[in-house]
């Protein structure tokens, strides 16, 4: 592949993406962005100072980190370090988090005691130092924010936005989704509530996730520019034929969520399946899902039909049943058995379907489960089978590595097109 812009002596501006709100696409373009320099002979890094998700990923030392920057620094073609993401914030429950720093859970926080908590200055300083560390082998730096940078009320503790970008001295990069509609109030907003400091910090915008034919948001490109001075460096179209791996649960709304049907092989509806038909696997969708991005290889396999629910109709329906890994059992357990998705597994079970339990010992030998004489812990653990036992061996066309890799390639060619790279080097070279 032939560089958008050779490598030169000189050194690169960090480069940083914010967006008007959460999963926006922030995670992806960084990504892309990851790969893009990586391609053209740089040396770059991914880099979040603090990161709220329950999908994670350990280091080849030990370290815990947000698994999206783990995605990134594959894409970067680097080993996943702890500096890439020094705090993460692993929610337990609607008010509280895991609070882990430089890769080690140092305990759990309130809400409101961590955003509030004179100790915010004392991860703002491990922040930057993780940064200072990857800045002296690694150019440029990609960095990501989190969520909306307009929260005005978080502002005075925040690490991971504007006052990072400032830290970093990062040209900035805003990101609107235009899915969602609302995409002009949303830049407006986002970059008319920064302080004046803040706002000349962001060099341009990408309109993100476009449907439909590009021609007509021409002239909307030109009136965010007019509205807000800052240059539109491109509108990415949504896709479906790159596999990238998804930050947080938010993405879960795009998930399959229902059984597939069943056909014989005379078109009739039948309850057997057909062995050239997909196999049902239902993955609980928990409220404290953790790590659902593991289940990303079963969505790409030709005979599985992967779907995330906790409709009893649709367990029901599953040739298998995974419980994925929660970060609260009990709550999650108490949940299930409220609304009859506990009984719906133990009946599939018996009916015949495997029931896996993924890290979910908690729900597993959860004691309340046994108050349930139809979900006792026993039946579900004596169920938890491999997967491999119900779904054919296949040869895989290539390895999970290189289907990664691929996807990445495939991920920098799409916003090489549609994104003007030149501009963005441009950028990272000013003074």
């Amino acid at each position: 592949m032939t560089p958008a812009n050779p490598k030169t002596s000189r050194s690169l501006r960090p480069l940083m993406f914010v967006g008007t709100g959460s999963d926006v696409g922030k995670s992806v373009l960084a990504t892309a962005l990851c790969r893009i320099f990586r391609q053209d002979g740089h040396t770059p890094a991914p880099f979040k100072a603090q990161n709220m998700a329950l999908n994670s990923t350990l280091t080849a030392a030990g370290g815990e980190m947000g698994r999206a920057q783990a995605v990134q620094a594959e894409a970067a073609g680097i080993e996943p370090h702890t500096d890439m993401n020094p705090v993460l914030l692993k929610p337990s429950s609607d008010h509280t988090s895991q609070v882990v720093v430089d890769g080690r859970p140092v305990g759990n926080a309130d809400a409101w005691e961590y955003f509030r908590s004179e100790g915010k200055e004392l991860l703002r300083a491990r922040a930057h130092a993780a940064f200072d560390r990857l800045a002296v082998h690694h150019n440029p730096i990609v960095l990501e924010g989190a969520g909306s940078i307009s929260e005005l009320n978080l502002r005075g503790g925040d690490i991971v936005n504007m006052s990072m970008a400032e830290y970093a001295d990062a040209a900035v990069v805003l990101v609107a989704d235009i899915d969602r509609g609302g995409v002009f109030a949303s830049v407006y907003g986002s970059v008319m509530l920064q302080s004046p400091a803040d706002r000349a910090r962001i060099k341009g915008i990408i309109v993100n996730k476009f449907r439909g034919d590009m021609r007509l948001f021409d002239e909307g490109r030109h009136l965010i520019e007019e509205l807000v001075g800052v240059p539109v460096l491109g509108v990415v179209p949504t896709f479906d034929h790159i596999a990238i791996e998804a930050e947080d649960s938010l993405a879960l709304g795009a998930k399959n969520r229902g059984a597939a049907e069943r056909t014989d092989a005379t078109g009739g509806a039948t309850d057997k399946i057909n062995i050239a038909e997909k196999i049902n696997i239902a993955v609980v969708r928990l409220a404290h899902i953790s790590n659902f991005t593991d289940f990303d290889p079963l969505e790409r396999h030709p005979r599985v039909h992967l779907y995330y629910t906790t409709d009893p109709a649709e367990l029901q329906r599953a040739d298998m049943v995974i419980l994925p890994e929660s970060s609260s059992a009990p709550d999650d357990m108490a949940l299930l058995r409220e609304n009859g998705a506990a009984e719906a597994i133990a009946r599939a079970h018996a009916a015949g379907a495997t029931v896996l339990g993924a890290c979910t010992r908690g729900i597993l030998d959860n004691p309340a489960a046994n108050g349930s004489p139809t979900a006792p812990a026993a039946a579900l653990e004596t169920s938890a089978t491999p997967a491999a036992t119900t779904t054919p061996a296949t040869p895989a066309p290539e390895t999970p590595a290189a289907f990664r890799q691929r996807q990445y390639d495939l991920l920098a060619d799409h916003v090489r097109r549609h994104v003007d790279i030149s501009r963005i080097y441009e950028i990272l070279q000013e003074k």
